[in-house]
């Protein structure tokens, strides 16, 4: 059962497109719910249990102040039907009319106790609609004092003269123009900051969307620069690649020679398969490196450690001089992460790359995984028997452009993004070195969710 929207709700909901009308919107409705429901109350009470006689003009002032009540009821139905400035303009109007019919056929005697309203419709006035409407409000207050004046005059009291008149009307006036000028300033001031608020909050977007430019020109950049980085691997690949591609196309030549000198269906046909089975790997090869170095956006998706290391030893072996050894130690266990493919391989890569240029006389490179004691992430260890490096190096290894390599030789990025690139996969990278005994760069990373809630 869907519970029935209250009071307050009801009139916060006003269907007003103007943020600032939005907001007036509930205080007017309450305020011309008031006029319109309590002057009837209050002349019901004067008509039927005070037994007070009725003074000279009191019935033209209470139809002037029902008129009224019938026209608060009908402002707030405009408001009800999001006319909001149509209905306030026109209350003040028909206001300004019948208080002005009032005082005139009235007097000002039988307005006294209406006199508090017209300080409310002045500041509504001035809040609601402009500095504007709250000055020709005064004006028509001016008006009504003076048609009062009027009607007193004609009423012939013995202390109405016209000397006590004029200044009555002048007192009225200028307690009238002390509240219309503090209102005034009021809402001078409440506008400026109202400005000023806009302003800022002008700025402020125009901040934001800056900042969502900057954000998307650094994902951008970021981009480029990962795959530069994979060109820079690929280079260093290359040296590998070449190796194995002319291995392949000796073995090709070789079984091409040796089904040139056969006659029988059969040898020539294994030669054939032989060619085959050689160029299949050379294809490999050649996927093998266009996949890693591919240029497009960070792509996510859930995948085993092991087997991606198992995969990426043809490219370490590649990628290491001959005279290193390299060792691999993976669990049987799996250990998925969600993590861009293409980016932990360069992750690898850039530690390898770092790890062959320490060993330049050879040596080993050790490949270790395993989950860690908390169950929750997985660490990589990969270590290397090169020259290591001191206490400032390792404090400035994953800043960008650091390298202690020769002029030509590094750009100092590789360690720099891949450090980058795990942080922002949720995991932490850190190494452990010093001079003449090697290095060992650990990273952790982060199991997916429902490997370790299964573990």
């Amino acid at each position: 059962m869907v519970p029935r929207p209250g009071f307050a709700s009801w009139l916060w909901r006003a269907p007003v497109d103007d943020p600032v009308d939005r907001r007036n919107a509930p205080m007017l409705q309450v305020v011309l719910l008031l006029l319109g429901l309590a002057p009837p109350l209050m002349w019901g009470y004067r008509a039927l249990f005070s037994g007070i006689p009725w003074r000279a003009g009191e019935a033209t002032s209470m139809v002037s102040s029902l008129a009224v009540s019938v026209v608060a009821l009908a402002g707030v139905l405009l408001i009800r039907r999001g006319r909001f400035q149509w209905a306030i303009r026109q209350m003040l109007a028909l206001i300004a009319l019948a208080m002005i019919l009032g005082y005139a056929f009235g007097g000002s005697a039988s307005q006294r106790y209406e006199q508090p309203l017209v300080v409310v419709w002045m500041v509504l006035a001035g809040l609601m609609v402009g500095r504007r409407a709250l000055w020709v409000m005064y004006g028509c207050v001016l008006a009504a004092f003076v048609a009062g004046g009027f009607a007193d005059l004609r009423a012939g009291n013995p202390i109405d003269t016209p000397p006590n008149v004029a200044v009555s009307i002048a007192i009225s006036g200028l307690i009238f123009l002390l509240i219309a000028i503090v209102v005034d300033r009021s809402v001078r001031a409440l506008r400026e900051s109202l400005a000023d608020a806009t302003r800022r909050g002008d700025a402020l977007a125009q901040a934001n969307r800056r900042l969502e430019a900057e954000m998307v020109e650094r994902e951008r950049m970021q981009q480029q620069l990962v795959h530069a980085q994979k060109v820079e691997a690929v280079g260093l690949l290359a040296a590998g690649v070449a190796h194995d591609f002319n291995h392949l196309l000796g073995l090709i030549l070789g079984y091409a020679a040796k089904g040139c000198g056969l006659d029988d269906v059969d040898g020539l046909k294994k030669a054939l398969a032989g060619v085959e089975a050689a160029g299949r790997r050379a294809t490999a090869v050649t996927q093998r490196l266009l996949t890693f170095a591919r240029r497009g956006e960070t792509r996510v998706e859930r995948f085993d450690l092991g087997e991606a290391l198992r995969d990426l030893q043809p490219m370490l072996r590649q990628l290491f001089a001959p005279d290193v050894r390299i060792t691999c130690e993976l669990p049987e266990a799996l250990l998925a992460v969600d993590f861009d493919r293409g980016q932990f391989d360069l992750v690898v890569l850039a530690v390898a790359g770092n790890a062959n240029d320490a060993m330049p006389d050879g040596g080993w490179f050790a490949i270790e995984l395993r989950p860690a004691e908390d169950g929750s992430s997985a660490e990589l260890s990969l270590r290397d028997s090169g020259q290591g490096m001191g206490k400032e190096a390792r404090d400035r290894l994953f800043e960008p452009f650091f390298t202690t390599k020769p002029v030509g030789r590094g750009t100092g990025l590789g360690l720099s993004v891949a450090s980058d690139l795990v942080r922002a996969a949720g995991g932490r990278i850190e190494v452990e070195s010093e001079l003449g005994e090697g290095t060992t760069i650990r990273v952790v990373l982060p199991l997916a969710e429902a490997e370790y809630a299964h573990a």
